[in-house]
């Protein structure tokens, strides 16, 4: 494992409150783990053995309705912490929807050194705590915004979450091109639309002038403000 003072997402992952000597201790008991589209990390209802940083890439986390269909429950990006810390089981399953970078920790180890360090506990309590926010942000826009509502904000959201380490300020912190690590029905699985109705949409915020689309995945934001209104 290389070293974490040269991670790129050093000063956004839960270590970032970490000193030099604390860093090396954690470096002692993680590893570092590529991942190819498609190839899960953690499965939903198995013994939460493992937690990780993502690192690099996008994946996406999901669960199992009872009539066998996937449901894409959130989407972690680099910096991101995924795994359940002081748990026994996994909520839910985690795969990579691009090539990925992980840095993974066996979970009991990873308990032990977060009960010695109050700092590291607290910065994983603040990610607790905005992941809450977004989940509610999220349920709100499941559950009162229109298809269009769903997708320009859906679309905004990308933009800011695939930005590049290191951005510093708001202008660099968003994208204005950007590849959508998901397909169209994804789209539609994670927004709970069809993907007729999100081919739709994305065809009238082109036709507004809003976006671009120079291919199936990729997207070019050309009005953030008229998408931002058009997000409501």
């Amino acid at each position: 494992m290389s070293a974490c003072d040269t991670c790129v997402v050093r000063n956004r992952a839960i270590c970032a409150s970490l000193d030099g000597d604390e860093l090396k201790a954690l470096n002692a008991i993680g590893r570092h783990r590529t991942l190819e589209p498609g190839e899960s990390l953690m499965w939903e209802g198995d013994d939460s053995v493992l937690v990780a940083n993502v690192i690099d890439g996008v994946l996406k986390l999901s669960t199992g309705t009872e009539d066998g269909r996937e449901q894409i429950v959130g989407v972690v990006y680099p910096s991101d912490f995924i795994g359940r810390p002081f748990g026994a089981t996994t909520g839910h399953g985690v795969t990579a929807l691009t090539d990925a970078r992980v840095c993974v920790f066996s979970r009991k180890d990873f308990d032990a050194f977060a009960r010695e360090h109050p700092a590291l506990e607290h910065k994983l309590l603040q990610r607790t705590l905005a992941e809450l926010d977004r989940t509610r942000r999220w349920m709100l826009l499941l559950g009162r915004k229109s298809a269009g509502e769903k997708v320009a904000s859906f679309l905004l959201e990308m933009s800011e979450r695939l930005a590049p380490p290191g951005c510093s300020t708001f202008s660099e912190q968003t994208l204005t091109r950007f590849s959508l690590p998901f397909s169209r029905q994804q789209v539609a699985d994670v927004l709970g639309l069809t993907i007729e109705t999100v081919s739709r949409q994305f065809t009238r915020l082109k036709a507004d002038g809003l976006i671009d689309l120079p291919s199936r995945r990729e997207v070019v934001i050309l009005s953030r403000d008229g998408l931002a209104a058009e997000a409501g």
